[in-house]
Formats: structure tokens, sequence, C-alpha cells
């Protein structure tokens, strides 16, 4: 590979770490093709890539242009796939640890998320939470809830005020 191929790689590699939500740094060793394609369609459905990087190059494109990513770059060491999330990171890292239970030998090592990096058991217990889109109408109901008990018992003394003045009514018609 020559010095412009490598350079245009690079390059590629910083447009990705620079557009995306979340990364996830994950070990593929001894995953045939077969389970790397299933892997990509499966990712591909949550709004992620998976690309096999050379250590070296991932290296390279943090320090040239994706320096945010900075506190991931001791994490590449051996054979490294990166997830990279465009959509929800969240999603993502479900789907990498749904793989990752049919797969011994994929292994998940680190994420990159808001600028945070976490460890293995972090992305692992923000799998295990509900989508953002869950988490934001379960907020929502919670501040709903008061005023709709608030306007129940309002409209129940009015509803029972009606009730005597309609039996107070009838009393006096009959």
């Amino acid at each position: 590979m020559d010095r412009n191929a490598k350079h245009k790689l690079r390059d590629e590699f910083v447009d990705l770490f620079k557009d995306a939500t979340g990364l996830v740094v994950t070990e593929y060793r001894g995953l045939t093709v077969e389970e790397l394609t299933q892997l990509r369609v499966q990712l591909r459905k949550a709004g992620a890539k998976f690309k096999i990087v050379k250590n070296r190059v991932a290296k390279k494109a943090i320090e040239s242009g994706a320096t945010d990513v900075k506190p991931l770059s001791d994490r590449f060491r051996g054979p490294i796939g990166v997830v990279v999330s465009y959509k929800d990171a969240a999603q993502t890292t479900k789907t990498v640890f749904d793989f990752e239970k049919d797969h011994p030998n994929f292994v998940v090592k680190a994420g990159f998320i808001d600028n945070g990096v976490y460890s293995p058991g972090d992305l692992k217990a923000m799998a295990a939470l509900p989508s953002k889109d869950v988490l934001l109408g379960m907020i929502l109901g919670t501040l709903l809830n008061p005023h709709r008990g608030l306007v129940t018992v309002l409209s129940g003394v009015s509803r029972n005020l009606v009730q005597v003045v309609n039996a107070i009514k009838d009393k006096k018609t009959s």
C-alpha cells in the first residue's frame, strides 16, 4: 500500500470517528466471515457499521483529526474491529452484546459514547437500559401523572355537585 492510500484510509477513519455518536472497540479473533457478515447485518439494522481497522491506522486517525476519541487509543491492541454508531448508541451497544452472547470469540474491549470512555461492564449496564425514546416516555409519564390525579379529583368534586343538584331537583319535582 503506497503512502497516498494510507493517508486516504486514515482520513476515512477520521471521518468515521468524527461522525459517530458512539464507538465500541471489539476483538474479533476466531470469527468466521459468515459470522462477521451476520454481525454487520444486525448492526446495519441498528444504524451502525462494523469496520476492521489496523491499530496503527486507528491511532494515526486519532492523532491527526479525531482527537476527542484520544482516550480510546490505548485500547487498540490485537485484531480490532470498531463498531461505529450513527443513531442510538445504546441500541447499537445492545446489538453488540446480543452478538457477543452467541459468539464467545467476539469480545468487547471498550466503548466511547458522549465523550466518555466506558469499560465493557459499563457498556453492558448501558445496554440493559431501555431505549432513549422509552426513557423519555417514562419521564413524560412521571411528569404528567400528578396533574392527571389533580384533574380527576377536581372533576370528581364538580361531578358530585351536579349529582347532588340533580337529586334535589328530582326530590322537589316528585
